[in-house]
C-alpha cells in the first residue's frame, strides 16, 4: 500500500489524478499528515521540502512511480482535460511548434506520439477557428433521456414516461424564453446551436418539432454558422424525425453506434443492432445532411483490439464526415464500476492498441484529428479524439473543448461557461443534472443564469 503526503503543493487534486495513472485505487491512499507507517509492505511518499511548484511535484511523483511500477503513462504528467489548449498557449509563447513538442515531451513527459497528436489537432483547428466576435456565443440544449441506460453510464436522468417528458419540456421552454430575452438585451447571438443529450430523438415527432420551432422563433439565428442535433441511438431514428430536423435547417447530426458488434451492444445495454445503424445512415442519406458524426468507444467490455478495428472499418464504409473515437470512461455510479472497480485501470494496453491502430486507419482513410479532450475514469487514462474529413469539422466541439467562447447551456445537466478572453478565464454556471430536480427548480436555474451570466457588466 502506497501512502502519499502532498505537504507543500496546493493543488492536490492534480497529483491524485497523476497517481491514478500508475496505481489502482485499492493500492494507495492520500494522507492529510505525515505519519510513520508501521504497516507491512506500506510505503510513505512525500514531496521534498525544496519542491513547491505543481509541475515539479508532478515530475517528482511521476519519476518515483515510474521507478516503482515500471510504467510510463503516455500522457506524462498531463492531467488536465484540454492538452491542445495548453499546447496553443506554449506555441504563443515560443512561436515554435518544434519547441512546443520538445516542451511537451521533456517537461510534461508525454510520448512523442501524444505530442504529435496534440500538435496535429492544434494545426487542424487553426484552419477552422477565425477571429471570434465577442458577441457570438454557443447555445447548448440538453435532452436528458435515453431508451436504456448503458452499463458504463451514471447519468441520473435516463428513462421517463411521456408525461414526465412533457413536464421537462415545459420547464425547458421557460428557460429558453428567458435566455432568448437576455441574449437580445445583451446583443449576443449564437454562432452555433447544439441539441444534445441523452438522446434528443427519443422525443415524439410533435415534441421534437415544437422544441426546434420554439428555439428558432425565440432566438435570432441570422448569423448561425452551425446547427447540430445529436440523433444518437439508431433505434430512435426515423425518416419523419430526421425530415423534421432537416426542414428546420439542421445541417449536422450525430448517429452513435458505439460498436458494430451485436454481442457488445447487448452487453452494454443498447437495444439496437448493427443493421439498425446501417439503416439509420441510409435514412440520413435520403434526407440529406451536410455532416454526419458517428461515435465509437474503445475499451468496451469483451471487445478485443480487432473487434474495435472491425467496427471502425464498418463505420468508415458508411463514410460519415466526422468520426469521434471515445476511450471508455467508467462513471463512478455506473453498473460496470460496481461489477469491476478497477476496470479502467486494467484495460490500458488493449485500449492503447485500439487507439493506435484506429488512428492509423483513420489517417489512411482521409480523416484528421480536429478536437481532443480527456476526462476522469478513462480506460488506460487515454483520450477522446474527434476526426473529420477536410472542411467538415464541428465548430461547436472546438469552441467548447478549447474554452474560447461563452457557452449558454440550457436543460438538465447543462453547464454554462462565461469566457473572459483578457484573463484567459472561464466561469462555470451549472444547472442541476437530475431532470426531476431541474423541473422543480427551474426558477433557480434561471436565477443562476441571471446572476452568473447576464448580470455581468463586461462583455464576453
Amino acid at each position: 500500500m502506497y501512502k502519499f503526503y502532498f505537504n507543500r503543493v496546493k493543488n492536490r487534486y492534480e497529483l491524485n489524478e497523476l497517481v491514478r495513472m500508475f496505481l489502482p485505487s485499492s493500492a494507495y491512499e492520500i494522507v492529510d499528515e505525515e505519519i510513520d507507517s508501521h504497516e507491512p509492505d506500506s510505503k510513505l511518499i512525500r514531496i521534498p521540502d525544496d519542491i513547491d511548484d505543481k509541475n515539479q511535484a508532478k515530475r517528482y511523483i511521476f519519476n518515483l512511480l515510474k521507478e516503482h511500477t515500471g510504467l510510463k503513462p503516455d500522457w506524462g504528467i498531463l492531467t488536465g482535460v484540454r492538452p491542445v489548449k495548453l499546447a496553443g498557449e506554449i506555441i504563443k509563447k515560443t512561436n515554435s511548434i518544434q519547441r512546443t513538442k520538445e516542451i511537451l515531451m521533456n517537461e510534461y513527459y508525454t510520448t512523442e506520439a501524444k505530442a504529435d497528436l496534440i500538435l496535429k489537432t492544434w494545426e487542424n483547428q487553426q484552419r477552422v477557428i477565425t477571429d471570434l466576435d465577442k458577441k457570438a456565443v454557443a447555445i447548448y440544449i440538453g435532452i436528458p433521456f435515453c431508451p436504456t441506460r448503458c452499463i458504463y453510464c451514471s447519468f441520473p436522468s435516463n428513462q421517463a414516461n411521456e408525461a414526465t417528458i412533457k413536464d421537462y419540456l415545459k420547464a425547458l421552454y421557460k428557460e429558453i424564453e428567458y435566455v432568448s430575452r437576455e441574449l437580445l438585451n445583451k446583443g449576443w447571438y449564437p454562432e452555433s446551436l447544439y441539441i444534445g443529450g441523452g438522446t434528443p430523438t427519443i422525443l415524439s415527432d410533435t415534441d421534437l418539432k415544437e422544441l426546434i420551432e420554439l428555439l428558432l422563433k425565440s432566438i435570432d439565428t441570422s448569423k448561425l454558422k452551425e446547427f447540430t442535433v445529436e440523433a444518437g441511438r439508431p433505434d430512435t431514428i426515423t425518416y419523419d424525425k430526421l425530415k423534421i430536423i432537416k426542414d428546420f435547417g439542421v445541417g449536422r447530426i450525430c448517429i452513435n453506434p458505439q460498436s458494430m458488434k451485436e454481442d457488445t451492444l447487448k452487453r452494454i445495454g443498447r437495444n439496437h443492432k448493427p443493421s439498425d445503424i446501417i439503416q439509420a445512415f441510409k435514412i440520413a442519406e435520403k434526407v440529406g445532411f451536410d455532416v454526419i458524426n458517428a461515435d465509437l468507444i474503445a475499451g468496451l467490455p469483451g471487445e478485443s483490439p480487432m473487434d474495435f478495428i472491425d467496427s471502425l472499418r464498418g463505420i468508415i464504409r458508411l463514410r460519415p464526415e466526422n468520426i469521434t473515437v471515445h476511450t471508455l470512461a467508467v462513471k463512478r455510479a455506473s453498473k460496470l464500476k460496481e461489477e469491476n472497480e478497477e476496470y479502467s485501470y486494467n484495460k490500458g494496453n488493449k485500449v492503447r492498441t485500439m487507439l493506435d491502430n484506429g488512428s492509423d486507419l483513420l489517417d489512411d482513410s482521409g480523416y484528421r484529428p480536429y478536437y481532443l479532450y480527456r476526462q476522469k475514469q478513462m480506460a488506460g487514462n487515454f483520450e477522446n479524439v474527434g476526426y473529420s474529413l477536410p472542411a467538415k469539422e464541428c465548430l461547436f466541439n472546438i469552441r467548447t473543448i478549447e474554452d474560447n467562447q461563452t457557452i449558454v447551456a440550457l436543460g438538465a445537466g447543462g453547464i454554462s461557461k462565461v469566457w473572459y478572453p483578457e484573463e484567459n478565464r472561464i466561469k462555470r454556471i451549472p444547472n442541476v443534472s437530475n431532470y426531476e430536480i431541474y423541473i422543480e427548480r427551474i426558477d433557480d436555474m434561471i436565477e443562476r443564469k441571471r446572476d452568473g451570466i447576464f448580470a455581468i457588466e463586461e462583455d464576453v
